[in-house]
């Protein structure tokens, strides 16, 4: 499996302080530990939300979106609940 990291999930990235950011990386590298192993992390909080796209939940307030296409995993975005659901009503 394949894994990017969109234009905007990165100009979200930068926006968040350094303690958000570690948690994003680590809940990242938690899901490509599931994806790899099988075995699922307590706390990944992983979700679909709508045909392809899926969320998992990194804290109480950040959510990461991802998409498959095809053997790729695609990181959209990264931010709050409402961030999601504005990029969804858009999408």
């Amino acid at each position: 499996m394949n894994y990017e990291y969109k234009p905007s999930f990165e100009r979200m990235f930068k926006k968040l302080e350094p303690g958000a950011k570690i948690r994003v990386v680590d809940a990242i590298f938690s899901l490509i530990d599931f994806f790899e192993t099988g075995q699922r992390t307590v706390g990944l909080g992983l979700k679909q939300l709508r045909g392809d796209f899926w969320e998992i939940r990194v804290d109480l307030k950040i959510r990461v979106l991802f998409v498959f296409e095809s053997d790729t995993v695609s990181f959209i975005i990264v931010g709050t609940h409402d961030d999601i659901s504005k990029f969804l009503r858009r999408s």
